[in-house]
């Protein structure tokens, strides 16, 4: 599995920008002295005050560049003496920032290689690290340090770490879901009382500017174009997607359905003895997860798999949990490769997935009327996302739009205008959207929600889409873009598109 891609390829944000000094490469434990560093911190959300917070802890100066911050934040770093300096776009490399000596900086997903910061790092010399390299360097403040899984992906990868997480508590194991999901991995490498593992969910930002680390396990669960305008090509997207599998120990968890995660596999740099384990919705082979007449099966981690293949649960079973969708079950595989990776029995992932529930905003059913079924996928920002969606229903009423973030969506709209009884646009590039369909699918009524007001436009889309709907209809909210030209993210587009069906059928759920 060892490929001809060298790492230094994989993990270079840019050619001008070194990730470990010399002088850095000492600082590998929470016990190490940290006192006399000299760190900017880009960023001052949820992950950059962790980082933020974490370094004042362990003695280190701190300074904080960021062009926003909310009094909260503000307050605790006057309180730790956290030094904040903000930037501005006429200034978005402050006098105070320019003029410091900074030993390494810390940069919080979402600073684009092509920011003026990034560049100015990269002028100086100063070594960028991710909070997940910090957390890395300081996984044994608590004991011995956890076993990291590493999850990944164009879509699904919420979930996944959910469904991990889920099956590794339910086996007994002390876990913490962290990383992308919402918790970051500093909060949990702090936590008093440790854990056994951490399910790190990793973004393409994360990726794009991680160092090495040495996890047991990673998944990368598909591929596919989002978040262009940020990494400039999918090519610069897939490299940083692939890091994910960079020094695995246990196992290396690839979609068979997807080459592109299959790739990434085959040029891993990993430790040796580590595994490929493929998984996808058909037959499995001997290293493989898959389904057989309706059955998940492992064919994977269990000695005689020559001959036989283990059960851990049945669509139907999922489908009592709203897990039964072709990209559900995917993630349900993905998810029971890592768990089985780690140490996790054939029943206690069964016993597990009897009692997991899909957070909102994932393909969750939230009402059905009059034979009418209505879907919150909010969370499918991407054509890949909403791809999974459409595939999993016929006769669909479609709500989509938003912010395309630079990906077409003409494939997808060509791909499943058979499926699609109207379409209803929402968004600031409803006119991109409008457009490809009259190339692509001009046989499929379109209409459009010219709201401006954020709290108008999801009556009026549920209002639209409701006047269509008849019997076995499926009214499905899959937007294929992102949320923040209406909403504040996509669960406040969700959440108000929820309470639009509600008001619209008059709070009856049958």
């Amino acid at each position: 599995m060892c490929g001809s891609r060298s790492w230094l390829l994989l993990s270079r944000v840019a050619e001008s920008v070194v990730f470990v000094a010399n002088d850095l490469a000492l600082l590998t434990s929470w016990h190490d002295s940290w006192s006399d560093l000299d760190v900017v911190i880009f960023g001052l959300g949820k992950t950059g005050f962790s980082a933020a917070d974490t370094l004042a802890e362990l003695g280190a100066r701190v300074t904080v560049v960021t062009d926003s911050a909310d009094d909260l934040h503000l307050s605790m770093c006057d309180v730790l003496g956290i030094d904040v300096v903000l930037s501005s776009p006429e200034s978005p490399v402050p006098d105070r920032i320019s003029a410091g000596t900074f030993d390494v900086g810390v940069v919080s997903p979402g600073y684009p290689p092509t920011h003026p910061l990034i560049t100015w790092a990269g002028e100086r010399g100063i070594p960028l690290w991710t909070d997940v390299d910090l957390a890395w360097r300081l996984r044994d403040k608590v004991g011995p340090p956890a076993q990291w899984i590493l999850v990944t992906g164009t879509n699904g990868k919420t979930t996944t770490t959910q469904l991990v997480s889920h099956m590794l508590a339910h086996a007994g194991f002390r876990v913490a879901p962290c990383g992308n999901i919402g918790v970051p991995v500093l909060d949990a490498i702090r936590h008093p009382e440790g854990f056994d593992f951490f399910v790190v969910e990793l973004s393409s930002y994360q990726l794009h500017y991680m160092g090495p680390i040495w996890p047991q396990s990673a998944v990368c669960l598909n591929l596919a174009e989002d978040h262009l305008d940020w990494h400039g090509s999918l090519e610069a997207y897939a490299l940083a997607k692939a890091k994910v599998y960079a020094n695995v120990s246990v196992a290396c968890v690839y979609n068979k359905s997807d080459e592109a995660t299959l790739r990434m596999v085959e040029l891993a740099e990993v430790v040796e003895g580590a595994r490929a384990i493929g998984f996808d919705l058909g037959v499995p082979g001997m290293s493989d997860l898959g389904v057989v007449e309706g059955v998940l099966c492992d064919r994977a981690f269990l000695d005689d798999r020559h001959e036989r293949a283990i059960e851990l649960t049945t669509v139907e079973e999922l489908a009592e949990r709203g897990l039964d969708s072709p990209h559900m079950v995917s993630n349900v595989l993905a998810a029971s490769a890592l768990a089985r990776a780690a140490g996790v029995s054939a029943e206690d992932i069964s016993d597990a997935l009897a009692l997991f529930t899909v957070d909102a905003h994932r393909h969750q059913v939230v009402a059905r009327y009059d034979d009418v079924t209505w879907i919150d996928d909010s969370k499918a920002t991407n054509p890949h996302a909403a791809e999974a969606a459409l595939r999993a229903h016929q006769s669909i009423i479609w709500i989509l739009g938003g912010l395309l973030k630079g990906v077409e969506v003409d494939g997808l709209i060509s791909g499943y205008a058979s499926r699609l009884k109207a379409a209803v646009v929402i968004g600031s590039e409803r006119q991109v959207i409008l457009d490809a369909f009259a190339r692509h699918a001009p046989e499929v009524p379109v209409f459009e929600v010219l709201a401006t007001e954020t709290s108008d436009v999801m009556p009026r889309a549920v209002e639209i889409a409701s006047q269509l709907a008849v019997a076995h209809d499926v009214i499905l909210l899959a937007p294929a873009a992102a949320s923040m030209d209406q909403f504040t993210d996509y669960a406040h587009r969700g959440d108000l598109f929820v309470k639009a069906v509600k008001a619209q059928i008059g709070g009856v759920d049958e």
